[in-house]
C-alpha cells in the first residue's frame, strides 16, 4: 500500500494529512509554524502523523508541500544580492513601473522598492525589434567585461531581461552561457525562460523575484529532501505551484516564482474537489486561518485562474502597490484577517482588526507564549467559541481571562465597552471585513455571491463561516470534515501540472495560423519533456487558451482554444469563445469589433490523484448521542451570553439532524453556529448549515 502526505506550512501553524490510496488511513497533524527554520514544523508534523497512523515511511510514496518561505523571502527582501542586465537605454524601466499612480491622492504614495538597486542595473548595448529581428548585436566582449564588474560587486544573483526577448531568445541565451561559465556560483535567470511574454516591467520584475530567491529555494528544497531521507521517507518531494498544479521540487527550485501562492492555491483545490463530489459546481471558498483570510470563487468546478499577481503590497488592498509576478496563479482575494490578526483602537477611537498579525510567536494573548495585544482569536475564546480546554484536542490549553483582559485594556475601555461588547465588535468587523471583500472579488468576476454556497475551513473559518454567509446572503454553508487541515487535502487531490506562454500577436482574422500552431505543438512537446520524467507520456493531457481582447484594449482575458490543428477554419469558434468569456465578465459584447490574440497558452497536466474521503467511522444519526455538554457562548440575536449545546463532530455521522444555536468541535477547527438555524449531516461526513436571514448580526452595532 502507497501512503502520500500532503503539507502546508501556514503563518500560524503548519498542517500535515497522511493518506492511503484506498482511503482506509488518514491520519491528520498540526504543529506551531517555526519561521526560522519552516522545515523543522515539516518534519516534526511528519514524523508525528507517521507515528500515530503506525505506517511504516518506507512506505510514503510523496510527500506533497507548500510553503510561505520565499513569499516571506521576497517581502522581508532576505534573498540574494541581486542585478539585472537589460538593454541599453531601459535600465531604469523597473522604477519607472506603469508611470500610473495607484492612489491619486495619498500625496506620500509609496512604490514597491525594485529588487535590483539603480546602482546595480546594468545595460547591455543589443538591441532586438518587436518581430524579433536583430537591430544591433551583443559584442560578448561586452558582456565578459560585465561578468568582471559582476564579480567585482560581489553579485550573488543575475536576471537577465532584453528587450523583445520573448520574440527571439538568442541574445538573453548568449549572455546567460557568458554569465553561468564566468559566475559558476551565481544564480542567472533569462526573462525568455521564465516569462517569455510581452510587457518589459511585468517580465523585468518577474524575473529578478525567480532570481531573488532561486538559491534559496535550492538550498531548502534540497535539505528538506535530505531530512525527509533521514528520517526513512522513501517517496519523492513534490511542490505547489500558484497555478492549483504540483512539480518536481527540482523544477521548483529552477522557478521559485511559481510557488509563492502554493499554499493558498491548494485550499482553493480542495473546496473544488469537494464542490464536484457534492454537486455544487459554483462555490465560494472561504479559507480563515491564523494570520489570513482567502476567498476563491469556484466557477463549473474550477478555481478561476489569473495570468499574474502582486507581491510585497505598499498598501495590502490597492492594486499597483506591489510587485507584479506574471506567472499564472489561482485568482483569490487575500483579506488581512485572521485568528492572530491583531485588534485595536486607531487615533480616531475607530476600532480596527488587522492587517497586522501576532503570527505563530508570539501569537495571541491566550496562547501565553507572550503576546499582549488582543487578537480575533482572543475575542472568539472571551466569546465562548472557542473551548480552552480543548483548542488542537487539548493539546493547547488557552487562557481566557488573559485574553479578556488584554480585550479591556486595549479596546473596551477606549471605546467605553464592556469586554464581551469589545469581543464581539472584534468578531462582527472581522466577519464584515472578510464578506466586503468575497462581495467584491465575485462581482469582479461577473459572479452572485449571493447563489454561491460558502465552502468554509481553515483553523478560523468554521469559527466565522455563518456570521460571513448571512452578511453575503448565501444559501448555505459547507464545513468539512478535517477543515482545519483541509489546504493539505488540495496537495492529495493536485495534477502535476506545467504552464507554458509564448507572446505571438495578432488581429484574429489575420494571424499566421502556422506559426501559432508550430508554437502550440512546442509547448506541448516541453510539456511532454518536463512531466514525462515522473508520468506516462499518454496520460499526459493539454489545455489551451489564449489571451485575448478587442483592438486597442490595454488588458487581454483568457480565453479557452479548441483542440486539434489550428488553423483558419477555427477562427469562427475561437471568436465565439472569446465572446462568450468577455460577456461573462462584463455583461456585454462589442459587436463588429476586430478581435486580437496576444499570448498563447499550453497547460500540460497529468491525471488527478483519486482520494476517498473520511467519514465519521463512529458517527451515528443520533445527534443526541454526539452531545458533550453545553456552553455559555455569546449569541447576537439573543444580545447575550446562551446556554448552547456543544458536539463531538467525530460523533456526528451520516444523517444526523440538529438546529442551532449549536457549536461542533473537532480536533482542528471548530463550527459555530451563532443562530436558529438547520443542521445535517451528509454522507461525506459534511456539515451543512442553511443560512437563515441576518438579525443581531447586521442590527447589533456596539462600536
Amino acid at each position: 500500500m502507497a501512503y502520500r502526505i500532503g503539507s502546508d506550512i501556514g503563518g500560524t501553524f503548519t498542517d500535515l494529512i497522511l493518506a492511503s490510496e484506498d482511503g482506509q488511513t488518514f491520519q491528520v497533524g498540526k504543529v506551531l509554524t517555526t519561521p526560522d527554520r519552516p522545515d523543522d514544523a515539516v518534519v516534526a508534523g511528519i514524523q508525528a502523523v507517521v507515528g500515530a497512523s503506525g505506517v511504516p515511511a518506507a512506505q510514503v510514496s510523496h510527500v506533497l508541500h507548500g510553503t510561505t518561505l520565499f513569499t516571506n523571502a521576497l517581502i522581508e527582501r532576505t534573498g540574494a544580492r541581486t542585478a539585472l542586465v537589460t538593454t541599453k537605454g531601459f535600465r531604469d524601466a523597473i522604477e519607472i513601473a506603469r508611470e500610473h499612480r495607484y492612489d491619486m491622492y495619498d500625496l506620500y504614495m509609496q512604490r514597491p522598492r525594485p529588487i535590483a538597486p539603480r546602482h546595480l542595473r546594468f545595460e547591455l548595448d543589443e538591441r532586438v525589434l518587436v518581430d524579433g529581428s536583430v537591430r544591433h548585436a551583443v559584442d560578448p566582449a561586452e558582456v565578459w567585461r560585465l561578468a568582471d564588474r559582476l564579480r567585482t560587486e560581489r553579485i550573488e544573483a543575475v536576471g537577465v531581461c532584453l528587450l523583445h526577448a520573448y520574440a527571439n531568445p538568442a541574445h538573453e541565451r548568449l549572455v546567460g552561457t557568458i554569465l553561468r561559465e564566468a559566475l559558476p556560483d551565481t544564480a542567472v535567470t533569462l526573462s525568455s525562460e521564465v516569462v517569455p511574454e510581452i510587457r518589459e516591467y511585468e517580465r523585468t520584475s518577474t524575473t529578478l523575484a525567480n532570481v531573488y530567491v532561486q538559491r534559496l529555494a535550492q538550498q531548502y528544497l534540497e535539505r528538506l529532501r535530505d531530512r525527509l531521507r533521514g528520517i526513512g521517507v522513501g517517496g519523492g518531494l513534490f511542490i505547489m505551484q500558484s497555478n492549483g498544479g504540483l512539480c518536481e521540487a527540482e523544477t521548483g527550485g529552477r522557478y521559485p516564482v511559481r510557488l509563492i501562492e502554493s499554499g493558498p492555491a491548494a485550499g482553493a483545490l480542495a473546496a473544488a474537489h469537494y464542490g464536484a463530489l457534492l454537486g455544487h459546481k459554483d462555490l465560494l471558498s472561504f479559507d480563515m486561518g491564523g494570520t489570513t483570510a482567502k476567498a476563491c470563487v469556484i466557477s463549473d468546478g474550477e478555481p478561476l485562474v489569473s495570468p499574474e499577481f502582486e507581491i510585497d503590497r505598499r498598501y495590502r488592498f490597492k492594486k499597483g502597490s506591489g510587485l507584479p509576478i506574471k506567472v499564472p496563479v489561482i485568482e483569490m482575494i487575500e483579506i488581512g484577517t485572521g485568528g492572530g490578526s491583531i485588534a485595536r483602537v486607531d487615533a480616531l477611537r475607530r476600532l480596527r482588526v488587522g492587517p497586522e498579525s501576532a503570527g505563530a510567536r508570539p501569537g495571541p494573548v491566550c496562547y501565553g507564549l507572550g503576546g499582549a495585544d488582543p487578537t480575533v482569536t482572543d475575542a472568539d475564546l472571551v466569546l465562548g467559541y472557542l473551548d480552552p480546554d480543548f483548542f488542537l484536542g487539548g493539546e493547547m490549553r488557552l487562557d481566557r481571562d488573559a485574553a479578556r483582559h488584554a480585550i479591556a485594556e486595549r479596546v473596551g475601555k477606549p471605546l467605553g465597552l464592556d469586554p464581551v461588547e469589545a469581543a464581539w465588535g472584534i468578531h462582527q468587523l472581522a466577519n464584515e471585513s472578510m464578506a466586503g471583500a468575497a462581495r467584491i472579488h465575485a462581482i469582479e468576476r461577473g459572479k452572485d455571491v449571493e447563489r454561491f454556497p460558502i465552502f468554509a475551513f481553515g483553523g478560523a473559518g468554521p469559527v466565522h463561516a455563518l456570521g460571513v454567509a448571512r452578511i453575503l446572503q448565501s444559501p448555505s454553508v459547507i464545513f468539512p470534515l478535517g477543515a482545519g487541515v483541509m489546504s493539505a487535502v488540495g496537495f492529495l487531490v493536485a495534477p502535476l501540472s506545467f504552464d507554458f506562454v509564448r507572446t505571438l500577436p495578432g488581429v484574429l482574422d489575420a494571424l499566421d495560423w502556422g506559426a501559432i500552431a508550430g508554437t502550440v505543438a512546442e509547448m506541448e512537446a516541453e510539456g511532454r519533456a518536463i512531466l514525462g520524467r515522473t508520468i506516462a507520456a499518454d496520460r499526459i493531457r493539454f489545455r489551451r487558451f489564449a489571451d485575448m481582447r478587442y483592438r486597442k484594449q490595454g488588458y487581454e482575458i483568457r480565453v479557452p482554444i479548441p483542440d486539434g490543428l489550428l488553423h483558419a477554419s477555427r477562427r469562427d469558434e475561437i471568436r465565439r469563445n472569446f465572446e462568450s468569456a468577455y460577456r461573462a465578465i462584463y455583461g456585454h459584447t462589442v459587436r463588429d469589433a476586430p478581435v486580437e490574440a496576444v499570448s498563447w497558452r499550453v497547460v500540460a497536466q497529468g491525471p488527478r490523484p483519486s482520494l476517498r474521503l473520511p467519514t465519521s467511522a463512529r458517527g451515528g444519526r443520533n445527534a443526541r448521542a454526539a452531545r458533550k455538554g453545553v456552553r455559555r457562548v455569546y449569541v447576537s440575536d439573543a444580545r447575550g451570553y446562551t446556554e448552547v449545546p456543544v458536539y463531538d463532530r467525530y460523533a456526528l455521522g451520516a444523517g444526523a439532524t440538529l438546529e442551532g444555536p449549536a457549536v461542533i468541535e473537532e480536533r482542528e477547527s471548530t463550527v459555530v453556529v451563532g443562530a436558529v438555524a438547520r443542521i445535517r449531516v451528509d454522507d461525506a461526513a459534511n456539515v451543512i448549515v442553511e443560512v437563515p436571514p441576518a438579525g443581531g448580526d447586521g442590527d447589533h452595532p456596539v462600536a
